[in-house]
């Protein structure tokens, strides 16, 4: 079984916005980018495309790369105050010389649409929360569509990044699966693999999840976005791992769009909540 992102994104981004235009709220999301790096400025476009089909307003702030942390968080700061916006994204990675923790951790709670704030990510680790990272956000909501239940399945994400890796693993303890994390440090990490009943990989590394890295039956969730030979592939084998996993995650079109999705999503329900506490 495919699963497949962009059809199940293009039907939840359908459903938002008619949740939106029943609303009678004007939902705001505001992105910084720092630099002009050629991938981030294609993220940012499709982000800020995904608001206009769902009827969020957008607006980009795009800043100098030679911008020093302090300019960065200003700016941000702005934005914090600006009761317009529901929700604010900065776009990462941000050049190596700005320190992206003390930008991350500017940004209000309440507009952290990214699920980056340490309020935020204790949330989501104490079992309670409102704003969780888009990716991981957006598999919970395919593995839902496609009627996997994670409770009582063991489940392996490979990667600990705070985008991706951690929070994966916490929405799947919160959904009750026994979950392992594994790192460039696991020793003898197939072992590991070959036990998971849905395995994500979050490593970076083009087709490095093999056939004998999977249980037979598995369902697998590439995360992966590499280009090779100018081609767009995932972390998985997908061609060879398909013929083992019960359901598996293509690339392009699996878990991409599900991130867009969720982000709007969360932008949504920021513009909700704040119209309950009148901050807006």
């Amino acid at each position: 079984m495919i699963l497949d992102g962009k059809k199940v994104s293009e039907a939840r981004l359908a459903r938002l916005k008619e949740e939106v235009e029943a609303s009678g709220l004007t939902p705001e999301l505001a992105t910084v980018i720092v630099g002009k790096d050629p991938a981030s400025q294609m993220y940012v476009r499709m982000k800020h495309r995904a608001c206009g089909q769902v009827g969020i307003r957008s607006r980009g702030v795009e800043l100098p790369s030679d911008s020093t942390t302090e300019e960065v968080r200003e700016q941000v700061d702005r934005l914090n105050q600006d009761q317009d916006v529901s929700g604010i994204l900065v776009q990462l990675p941000l050049p190596p010389h700005v320190d992206t923790h003390r930008v991350v951790e500017t940004v209000l709670p309440e507009k952290d649409v990214d699920g980056f704030h340490p309020a935020n990510l204790g949330r989501l680790f104490s079992g309670n929360p409102i704003f969780s990272p888009c990716t991981p956000r957006g598999i919970m909501t395919l593995l839902q569509e496609y009627g996997v239940e994670p409770e009582g399945l063991r489940a392996v994400v490979i990667g600990r990044s705070i985008e991706v890796g951690r929070p994966m693993a916490a929405l799947l303890l919160n959904a009750s699966a026994t979950v392992t994390i594994c790192h460039s440090r696991t020793r003898e990490l197939p072992s590991f693999t070959r036990q998971a009943d849905i395995l994500v990989a979050a490593v970076g590394k083009a087709r490095f999840v093999e056939p004998t890295m999977v249980r037979e039956g598995a369902v697998v969730i590439d995360v992966g976005t590499n280009q090779v030979d100018g081609k767009l592939c995932g972390d998985v084998d997908f061609d060879r791992v398909r013929e083992i996993a019960s359901a598996i995650t293509p690339v392009p079109g699996g878990v991409g769009p599900m991130t867009i999705a969720s982000l709007m999503e969360n932008t949504f329900l920021a513009a909700r909540l704040q119209s309950c506490t009148g901050a807006r």
